[in-house]
């Protein structure tokens, strides 16, 4: 009995177990009664020792009306993930944490984005892009500063909190390029297209393998599902977020939902720029029942053990 016991607390105390997430959407395209949609993503992961936010939405206001309306409370949020640089992912920090640091001097203080996140972007007719909104990517990294942000850039996988790792830039040893064009950084070489190789993914090892979220996907879903999997070698039980298949071809869909199925792939979340099409052609081939399929909304909830609440007819 005593050794019964003792095993026991040994299975709880691991990793895996010591801080179940609970995972709530706070922006994508779908609303909820009452949220604001948009073209964008946010989600928060919420344990008892530690949480973190991963990524922001594109309005600056559209996050916290919906952690208002949700009842969420950031204040106690102190880490943050930014997917890559684009404006969608990034417009609502500095209000976030104009708003939550009253609260908590801490509060969404510590940012973690991958290598290049700084890199200036601009258009080949010289127009500039950043993210937040912002032109200048040094103006917007000066604004968040001054409200008593840190960045911590990375440029290989690090885990951020119990169970949570980030990717940092992802190799594209599968896809090449998931994203849009048009984007430009300046090189000592002359002008360089932009592909976003600050695109990273978050990873949260459950007892039922990798739970991993994206943004927009942009290094493409199936080399980040690899570098997950090299940090530990578990089964990609479920993937949330965009993953930037809207607009995908068949062929493409089709290798996509191979590889999952070949990962594990158990449960779908997929929001934003996953596109309702694409995520139905996916689950259809993994024959995933529709408890274990969403198209996210404002409020979609996959609980501490994993399973899905949806808030809406999504």
């Amino acid at each position: 009995m005593t050794r019964l016991l003792a095993l026991i607390f040994v299975i709880w105390a691991s990793p895996l177990l010591a801080n179940p997430y609970k995972i709530t959407v706070l922006s994508t395209n779908i609303a909820d009664y009452g949220g604001l949609g948009e073209w964008s993503f946010s989600a928060v992961f919420e344990g008892k020792t530690d949480s973190v936010l991963f990524d922001t939405g594109f309005r600056s206001d559209t996050v916290l009306h919906n952690v208002l309306h949700l009842g969420v409370d950031l204040s106690s949020v102190e880490k943050v993930v930014l997917s890559h640089f684009h404006s969608d992912h990034t417009g609502g920090l500095l209000v976030l944490r104009e708003h939550f640091g009253k609260e908590n001097p801490a509060a969404l203080s510590k940012v973690f984005v991958a290598d290049g996140f700084f890199d200036q972007r601009q258009t080949v007719e010289g127009d500039l892009v950043g993210p937040g909104g912002f032109k200048s990517a040094a103006e917007f990294k000066l604004a968040a500063e001054a409200l008593g942000i840190t960045f911590v850039v990375v440029d290989s996988p690090t885990q951020i909190a119990p169970a949570l790792w980030i990717t940092g830039p992802v190799p594209r040893k599968i896809e090449t390029y998931n994203g849009p064009k048009g984007l430009f950084i300046d090189t000592e070489a002359g002008l360089r297209a932009d592909i976003i190789e600050d695109d990273q993914s978050l990873g949260y090892l459950t007892p039922k393998g990798w739970l991993m979220t994206s943004g927009c996907g942009h290094s493409g879903l199936m080399n980040s599902g690899e570098v997950l999997k090299r940090i530990e070698d578990a089964p990609l039980y479920s993937i949330l977020g965009g993953f930037h298949l809207w607009r995908a071809s068949t062929t493409t869909l089709d290798e996509t939902a191979s590889w999952l199925k070949n990962a594990g792939m158990n449960l779908m979340v997929g929001g934003h720029c996953t596109g309702i099409a694409a995520a139905e052609s996916i689950a259809s081939k993994l024959s995933l029942p529709r408890s274990h399929v969403s198209h996210a909304a404002i409020g979609s909830v996959i609980t501490h053990d994993l399973r899905l609440l949806r808030s809406s007819v999504e």
